[in-house]
């Protein structure tokens, strides 16, 4: 008898699968950027989701060119303060911090983050730098929805064609605030990193969708047939178990920026009742096709699309943004 087709569960470019270090993503790559310097990342805080009626943009699709309904996640975008500067040059171990330049006056929620006697010299700008960096920070006061005091810090880099201007933008933005505006816009991509929900400790079929075994299994049903054969004499990591599930970093590529709106047009996307979860949208917001990592009320950060094929949109046309309540009936 032929051995019958068995691919294995879960994909293992997740390994390993244990909490994240902190509740915001960490950016690991940049991708490079031509034309004027900008920022290539900007963050906000998930607020839910809701359906608008939108021209479908998509010019292969069955539907292209029709008025459909879409799902959308709306993300509330309060600017950004930028604390500092970072300049990097490269060593024998990559990238490392050769010099920095701090704002003369710093927010005091940001003494909540960072020590009062942090060096703040300035220092001379490197002759062989590769990379240029601002230090950003979070107002949470700004955003009724999320209670709490201690901003999120975190860095942002600058792309462009030369190195001269990407300098000259940085210390023009030191101790200004940043806006989604100066990042992206309506009609491009971004990627949406950030940190799943949790669901804690999980078995076997949760965690990973094997198979329940028979039902006149000897002890149990909701578990694998075995941890692996005699040699190799350990378990391999291979090996679906249970464990730890949700609370991980991961990376949503290509998401379409489908509306930004300012925050005089707040209201045009606060559902009756408020937002579940998280209350009423006071401040800049966009809104992203299709659902994005996380739940409400998390820190979300959005980069540079890395594996863009598709074209940016320059007119997208939305029609209509439900606003009614999400709490049921």
């Amino acid at each position: 008898m032929a051995t019958p087709h068995h691919p294995r569960r879960g994909s293992k470019g997740y390994y390993p699968r244990v909490r994240a270090k902190r509740e915001h993503g960490f950016i690991r790559s940049w991708p490079e950027l031509d034309g004027k310097a900008k920022i290539q990342a900007f963050a906000g805080y998930k607020v839910g989701m809701t359906h608008v009626e939108m021209v479908d943009y998509r010019k292969n699709s069955v539907t292209a060119g029709q008025s459909v309904f879409s799902a959308v996640t709306i993300v509330e975008v309060p600017p950004l303060k930028v604390a500092a500067i970072r300049f990097y040059s490269e060593g024998s171990e990559g990238l490392y911090v050769s010099a920095e330049k701090w704002a003369e006056k710093l927010d005091d929620s940001l003494l909540l983050r960072i020590p009062r006697t942090v060096n703040r010299k300035k220092s001379a700008l490197p002759e062989d730098l590769s990379d240029v960096r601002l230090v950003v920070h979070t107002e949470p006061a700004l955003v009724t929805g999320i209670p709490k005091k201690v901003p999120e810090i975190f860095e942002v880099r600058i792309g462009g064609d030369s190195m001269e201007s990407r300098v000259q933008y940085a210390e023009s933005k030191l101790g200004q605030d940043l806006r989604f505006t100066d990042f992206s816009g309506s009609g491009k991509f971004v990627d949406v990193i950030g940190v799943t929900k949790g669901k804690g400790f999980t078995g076997h079929v949760e965690r990973f969708g094997v198979k329940l075994l028979p039902r006149k299994n000897r002890k149990h049903r909701r578990m694998i047939g075995t941890l692996g054969p005699w040699h190799p004499n350990f378990v391999k990591e291979t090996v679906p178990q249970a464990g730890q599930m949700g609370y991980q970093q991961r990376t949503a590529h290509n998401i379409r920026v489908i509306k930004y709106g300012t925050a005089e047009e707040s209201s045009s996307v606060n559902v009756k009742g408020g937002n579940v979860g998280y209350g009423l949208v006071r401040n800049d917001f966009v809104l992203l096709h299709g659902s994005i990592p996380g739940p409400s009320h998390r820190l979300v950060k959005m980069r540079d699309p890395a594996r863009q094929k598709s074209p940016d949109v320059k007119d997208l046309k939305v029609s209509y943004i439900s606003v009614e309540s999400k709490q049921g009936d």
